[in-house]
């Protein structure tokens, strides 16, 4: 009985550690995704803008579509988007409904993955064109 015990307690116990670490996995913010980021989706040749700003997990920001043959063609317009980033991975969407993805960040000025924009999903790789004023002056010199 005592051992049964010991087994049922050893086996909560690790389970309970698994558990913790997956939800701090979830929760655990690797990256900044704070600035000005731009990419084209080669598919449809149209060239996105994202500003973004950053707090904790939560980011808010405004998509622009800046150019290419598709611009506009699809009912895709500029407006708000809303994301968070979990880890490495930063996910939108546009308020409108119109354009959404999910981005990993695979260096400090570049993200990349699908995204649907036009309709259309495919992978898109963005590279951060600018930082806030406040950022740039806090980064070491290159």
């Amino acid at each position: 009985m005592r051992s049964a015990r010991l087994a049922l307690a050893l086996l909560l116990t690790t389970s309970l550690g698994c558990a913790e670490k997956d939800w701090i996995d979830r929760t655990l913010v690797t990256a900044d995704v704070t600035g000005t980021w731009q990419g084209t989706q080669n598919a449809i040749n149209m060239t996105v803008q994202l500003e973004l700003e950053q707090q904790g997990a939560t980011v808010k920001g405004f998509l622009r579509i800046v150019g290419g043959a598709s611009v506009n063609v699809a009912g895709v317009r500029d407006g708000p988007i809303e994301g968070t980033v979990a880890g490495d991975v930063f996910r939108f969407r546009q308020t409108s409904g119109r354009a959404e993805g999910e981005l990993t960040v695979v260096s400090e000025d570049e993200m990349d993955g699908p995204a649907t924009i036009a309709f259309t999903r495919n992978p898109i790789t963005f590279r951060r064109v600018a930082r806030p004023s406040s950022q740039e002056s806090s980064q070491p010199p290159r």
